[in-house]
Order: structure tokens, then C-alpha cells, then sequence
């Protein structure tokens, strides 16, 4: 018998295989955390601080290449070359390709209008922050150079203020940082997403961030508020001013504030003209929604809208219908579109690699330090210089004591090479020294000339020793810091361009119901879920209810166009509608299918429609399970607009009744088992959740649910005290045939 073949040894280890990834054919295998550390957390780390989350100059590592780029390019003092020319140069820095190059290029720009304050002077379309199908040119049509402002980028960045690092393939240098003269990294906006992370820093005004850092730096216990007023945008528009949340993000780094467009009615043309809009919007998405708004029959009062944009700037124009009040059109618009728009704050700055979510104070407080820092190396770099200065005129001052003693030296020395040994030897100088001297020329070996050099030996140790006492003088650097930042501001400031609007939430709140018309009407809510809505007018008119075939009246209600109405559903969600949200219907009319108006889930159902009023009451469940939960109606009430509620109540039994009570009452509940109880809702205490699973109220038999709970006024029963328990959980007792009339089983509210 032929012997069987081995079997190579591949893949035969035993290993336990929980969390191990195995490859096929290969006898390596790893952790899933092994994975992770070794794999993708340098893949995370990369990003985080190589590409998405500026630094405290300001400037993620894409802009700062570019930058330095046309810094280097000498486009500060010169005039405009292609982008083309621009973008190839900075592939030296940058190897991302030369669209992602670009595209930073194009958000730096003047003619884009992104940055409050542009570091790149640009010729030819460069598109618009606030359009977003208005594309910029390719980079072979346009121009461009550093802008003057640009200038306090680059100031310092010769004298050894910041730290230069090898490019990706290290033929050349680029700066770690740029050492900026202001807190750049507030005064223009920048946003970034990281992996697990992001930063989002609105912009402030230029003046307004200078007077504060220099306020802090007096003053640690500055109140911040008291000179920074708020951001500042580029695109301008209307700053809805809350202090609770603007001292938020000062503190914390967080938070959100509300830009709001600009617009003027122009009463000639029945027109309104929207001209600013907010930051984190655009013209599009603005037409857009209120297209859709016109489409669903949601805003009838305007005529027409259309984009107007030109050389001139932004306008949006709406052309409006006769008798139509601007003012609150655009109150309506602002709640229903983009026109209002938040924006969402997120300090997050890396601060010596590491990235930090930091407050206004605190971020200021990091760039005075590094800023201090940058003018410490500058200051360095002036001593360095002038001793080195001062070193060789103090040469030169001893040849001054005989020259025809260096003359001859020079003549008589045979050799080249001991020229310098021998003015060393000669004149008791070093070798430094003695090279500067003999590199004299020979028009230059006169009286004349050496004194005039050798007087500047008493301006240069002077100019050292105040060097180093401001270097030795935390006040004097301070002051340093502090008349550069004069200087911009002086220079360079602007007025605000985004406007502060002192509005309160009340007024916003009263703004929003003085829009919604209020008129009387009766609600029909069916057994299947319709909901017609009716005036009175029309009900006069009209005849029999009609319902879909097998489909019948649950329960109707008088009530105004402007009330509120929660929808419970089998999958314990509640959804939030006005009434008002609803077409006035006919009798005639089956109504509108709750389901497919509220946008509900595939397969979720009505269980029961409540109107809860001004939320002043409670909320009664009766679950399958003997259990009900009291739960208080403003555990309900939301102060923004959120149509649906998730965990609206318990969902570990099925809900069988809903009720909704201003007050306590009587109810009855009754068991599928022939049983009925009567008690006082006071008897439960409220709870404070909307899903608590509640307390047993009814003790049940085996095999045995509840049924259904009524009030004690429709129940029917003629004897209530032998149902009536005063303590829960009760028993209650068999239903007596006079008490047991059918009853109808409807929405209770």
C-alpha cells in the first residue's frame, strides 16, 4: 500500500480564533487590536496632525505649504504669475496633487470671499463661498500673489523664530509654523474633519481680537465679552445675539450661535432682495427649499424667486403676491429655510501635537505663549547678529592703532596661506578677525574708513544690552507683543461686517404662533387612522361623515387651527403635528392617512390620537400586563420642532388605552377575564420618564390582560362603589349584567 503523501505543515496550528484575523495560505495572525494599533492609529494620528486640525498659527499643513511657497517665489513684493506656476511650485511641499493644491489655493483667495481677511490677491474667477454651483476657473486662467497682509505671516520667519523641518523627500526646508504677529487662528475661519475628531473655529474681527489679547495680556480676569462682541463673517449677515451661548463657546469652545440674511423690500416692485446671507449656507440651497416649500403648498404668498448674483455681489429676489406683509414672510422663511442658519462651534487646535478643544481666553492665552515664544528667537537671533557685528569691528579697531604694521605684514608675508596666522600673531586677534581684515580692500586701508566703521562699536553694544534686557524683562517683551498687535490692528482693521440683532428667544417664539392662523374647527379622527379637519362653516353644510369601507369614528373634538396634536403608535413612538399642518377637509372627504402624513415607519400603526392642550395635565397608560404609567403631558412638550418622539412610552407590554387629563379623575379599567376596577388616578405618583414601565393597578388572573380603561363618566356602570378599591394593586371584580352595556371602544383624549 502506497504511502499517503504529507501534508505540508500550513495552517495547522490549533489557535484560538476569537478576535484573530487568519489569512489564507499565510501563518501570520493578529489581534484585531493589534490591528488597530499597528495599522490604523498611525493612519489616525497622520491625519489628525498632518492634515485636518489647524495649529495655533492658524494654518493647517496644506495652507501653510502653499503659503510659504509663494513666499519663497518672492509673490509678496512682486507681481501676479499663474496658479498653474503656483500650484506646481508647491508639489515640492505638498505631494497631495496638484487639485487638492488648488482647491486650498482657491479658499485663501480674495475673489472666493472665504476669509474675512484673504492672504492671496487674486485675478479671474476664483467661484464664491456662497454659491455652490458658481466653479472657479482652472489654474491655467488665473492669477495670483500674496496679498499685503500676508506680510505679518512672514515677518519674522527669517530671523529664527520658528522651527525648519524637511519637506517629504528632505531636499529642501519648510517652516513648522508660521510666525504670525496676530492670533490668526480666530480671526479667520477655518474647519477640518480628522478621523474621530473635527474642528470647526468661526471667524472674528481682526480689530476686536487684537483689542482682546491685549486686554488679556494686561488683564488675566478680562471679561471677554466686553471687547470681542461676537464672530465676524466674511459673507456678512445678522448675528442673533444669546450671551448665555455666546460666554459658552468663550469658556468651553462649544456651542452654536444663529446667522440670519439681510434683505430690503423694495416696494416699487412688490419685491424683497436678499443681498447677506449666513456663513454655512448658500444661494442654492436657499431656492432650493423654498421651492420645496412652494411645491408642498407650505408658503402661498410668493409669486416667484430668483437668483440675481452678478459682478456686483449676491441677491436672491422674490417676487411677492398682492397684500403679502414682508416683514412676516420673512419671519416665516427664516424658521422654515436656510435664510436662518446655525453654526456649530468647535475649537479644536493642535497644540504641540496634540489636539485640544479650547475656549476663546485659553486659545489666546496658548498663542501669547508661543507668540512670546517666536519674539524670545527673534530677539536671539538680533544678538547673535550684531555680536558677530561687533566682534569684527572690534577687529578692525585694532588694526586702527597701526596700520602700516598690518601693511607690512601683508607685504612681508611669503605665503598666502599664513597671511592670516600672522595678523593673528601680529595684532592679537582671532582668526574670525584676521580673516575680515585682510578681505579689506585696498581703497579701504585709510583713516577714514576704519574710524567711521569702528564708531558704531558703542551703537551696537548698546542696541545688545537693551536686547537683552528685553529678553530679561517680561514686561518690556510683553510690550513688545502688544505694539505689534497695535499695529495690525491700526493697519489692517476693519469693520465688522456681520451685524449683532439683540432678539431673545421669547420674541422669536411670539414671532412664530402670531404667524399661524387661529380660527375654531372640529377634528374626526377614524378607527384606521384618517383625520379630517373641518370648520364650522363647512360642517353646517355638509352631511353624514363618511368613512372607508370597515372603517368607522373613533372619537371628534372641537378645537382651534393652531393646537397640538401627539399621534401614538404600536412601536412606542409619539409624533408631533399641528392641526394647522392639516388642508380644512369636507365631510364628504375620507381625510388624511396619519400614517403616510406624519411619514411613519413600514408597518407602524395608529394606536391612539391625543390633543394635549397647553401640556398642563397628564398622561395615563394602561399596558396588557396590569400595569399603567402616569407620565405629566409636559414630559411631551418640545421646544423646538421635532415631529417624532422616540420611547414616547413603555414598550415591554402592549399599550391597550391612552388618556390624557387636566386634572384627576375616576377611571375604570376592565379584564379580559369579566372584570372591571374603579380608582383615582391621584392614587399613582407621576413619573418623571416617558417609558417607565408604571405600577400594578390591577391584579390579573391567569391567562387573563386588560382589555381597555375608560373614564368613569363613560363607562356606564350604574354601582360604581362595588368596583371602586382604594389601595393599588386591587382585584376588582366581576362585571354585573346591568353594568356590562357594550361599549365602544374608541381614541380616548
Amino acid at each position: 500500500m502506497a504511502r499517503k503523501k504529507k501534508e505540508p505543515e500550513l495552517n495547522k496550528k490549533k489557535v484560538d480564533t476569537s478576535g484573530v484575523i487568519g489569512l489564507v495560505g499565510s501563518t501570520t495572525e493578529q489581534a484585531i487590536s493589534e490591528t488597530l494599533e499597528i495599522n490604523y492609529m498611525p493612519y489616525a494620528m497622520s491625519v489628525i496632525v498632518s492634515r485636518a486640525i489647524p495649529e495655533i498659527d492658524g494654518f493647517k499643513p496644506s495652507h501653510r505649504k502653499l503659503l510659504y511657497t509663494m513666499y519663497k517665489m518672492g509673490l509678496l513684493n512682486g507681481g501676479k504669475v499663474k496658479s498653474a506656476n503656483i500650484v506646481g511650485q508647491t508639489m515640492r511641499l505638498n505631494p497631495h496633487g496638484d487639485a487638492a493644491i488648488y482647491e486650498t489655493m482657491v479658499r485663501l483667495a480674495k475673489g472666493n470671499e472665504t476669509l474675512l481677511h484673504p492672504f492671496v490677491d487674486s485675478k479671474g474667477n476664483f467661484g464664491k463661498v456662497y454659491s455652490r454651483d458658481m466653479a472657479y476657473a482652472a489654474a491655467r486662467y488665473t492669477e495670483a500673489k500674496l496679498d499685503s497682509f500676508s506680510a505679518e505671516l512672514f515677518r519674522d520667519i527669517d530671523s529664527d523664530t520658528v522651527d525648519m523641518v524637511d519637506n517629504y523627500d528632505a531636499t529642501m526646508k519648510e517652516p513648522a509654523l508660521l510666525p504670525t504677529t496676530f492670533p490668526n487662528v480666530l480671526v479667520n475661519a477655518n474647519q477640518g474633519i480628522a478621523v474621530g475628531m473635527a474642528s470647526n473655529i468661526c471667524s472674528f474681527n481682526l480689530a476686536e481680537i487684537c483689542e482682546t489679547t491685549i486686554a488679556l495680556m494686561n488683564n488675566p480676569d478680562h471679561d471677554i465679552l466686553e471687547t470681542l462682541q461676537g464672530p465676524d463673517f466674511s459673507t456678512g449677515a445678522e448675528l442673533l445675539f444669546d450671551e448665555a451661548a455666546t460666554r459658552e463657546i468663550y469658556s468651553t469652545g462649544r456651542g452654536s450661535f444663529k446667522l440670519r440674511a439681510k434683505w430690503r423690500y423694495e416696494k416699487k416692485d412688490n419685491v424683497i432682495e436678499i443681498y447677506e446671507i449666513p456663513y454655512s449656507t448658500t444661494g442654492e440651497a436657499i431656492m432650493d427649499k423654498v421651492s420645496e416649500l412652494m411645491k408642498a403648498g407650505k408658503i402661498k404668498e410668493i409669486n416667484d424667486m430668483r437668483d440675481e448674483t452678478d459682478l456686483g455681489g449676491l441677491k436672491l429676489t422674490i417676487d411677492l403676491k398682492r397684500g403679502v406683509e414682508p416683514e412676516k414672510l420673512m419671519q416665516k422663511l427664516f424658521r422654515l429655510t436656510p435664510l436662518q442658519d446655525s453654526f456649530a462651534c468647535n475649537f479644536n487646535i493642535l497644540i504641540a501635537g496634540m489636539p485640544r478643544v479650547m475656549g476663546v481666553g485659553e486659545i489666546l492665552e496658548e498663542w501669547t505663549a508661543w507668540r512670546t515664544e517666536c519674539v524670545k528667537r527673534r530677539l536671539y537671533y538680533q544678538i547673535q547678529k550684531k555680536e558677530d557685528r561687533l566682534h569684527l569691528l572690534k577687529g578692525l579697531e585694532r588694526i586702527l592703532l597701526d596700520i602700516d604694521k598690518a601693511i607690512a605684514i601683508i607685504r612681508e608675508t611669503e605665503l598666502e596661506s599664513e597671511v592670516v596666522p600672522n595678523l593673528m600673531i601680529g595684532f592679537g586677534i582671532d582668526e574670525i578677525q584676521a580673516n575680515y581684515v585682510a578681505e579689506i580692500k585696498l581703497r579701504n586701508i585709510n583713516k577714514e574708513y576704519i574710524l567711521k566703521q569702528t564708531r558704531a562699536i558703542d551703537d551696537l553694544e548698546k542696541e545688545i544690552a537693551d536686547l537683552r534686557d528685553i529678553l530679561s524683562s517680561g514686561r518690556r517683551l510683553k510690550n513688545v507683543i502688544i505694539g505689534e498687535l497695535k499695529d495690525v490692528a491700526k493697519k489692517y482693521g476693519q469693520p465688522r461686517k456681520t451685524e449683532i440683532i439683540y432678539q431673545t428667544a421669547a420674541m422669536e417664539e411670539e414671532d412664530e404662533e402670531e404667524d399661524i392662523p387661529d380660527y375654531p374647527v372640529t377634528v374626526f379622527v377614524s378607527k384606521e387612522g384618517y383625520l379630517k379637519k373641518i370648520t364650522p362653516q363647512s360642517l353646517r353644510m355638509s352631511g353624514e361623515q363618511k368613512f372607508k369601507e370597515g372603517d368607522s369614528l373613533a372619537f371628534s373634538r372641537e378645537t382651534s387651527n393652531k393646537a397640538e396634536i401627539l399621534v401614538l403608535t404600536d412601536q412606542a413612538q409619539c409624533y408631533k403635528s399641528r392641526l394647522n399642518d392639516f388642508e380644512d377637509g369636507k365631510a364628504s372627504l375620507l381625510g388624511d392617512y396619519l400614517p403616510a402624513k406624519l411619514g411613519m415607519e413600514p408597518g407602524e400603526n395608529v394606536l391612539q390620537v391625543i390633543l394635549p392642550g397647553d401640556y398642563k395635565g397628564f398622561m395615563l397608560f394602561f399596558f396588557e400586563n396590569g400595569k399603567a404609567a402616569k407620565v405629566p403631558l409636559s414630559a411631551y412638550e418640545t421646544k423646538t420642532n421635532r415631529r417624532r418622539l422616540t420611547g414616547a412610552f413603555s414598550d415591554k407590554s402592549p399599550l391597550k388605552t391612552a388618556m390624557a387629563f387636566d386634572t384627576d379623575c375616576q377611571v375604570a379599567v376592565y379584564t379580559t377575564d369579566g372584570r372591571a376596577a374603579i380608582f383615582s388616578t391621584a392614587l399613582m405618583q407621576p413619573k418623571t420618564t416617558r417609558n417607565t414601565i408604571g405600577v400594578n393597578v390591577i391584579s390579573l388572573k391567569k391567562k387573563a390582560t386588560v382589555s381597555h380603561a375608560v373614564t368613569l363618566e363613560t363607562s356606564g356602570i350604574t354601582n360604581p362603589s362595588r368596583y371602586r378599591c382604594r389601595n393599588l394593586p386591587t382585584a376588582g371584580a366581576l362585571v354585573k349584567e346591568e353594568d356590562a352595556a357594550e361599549k365602544q371602544i374608541s381614541f380616548d383624549v
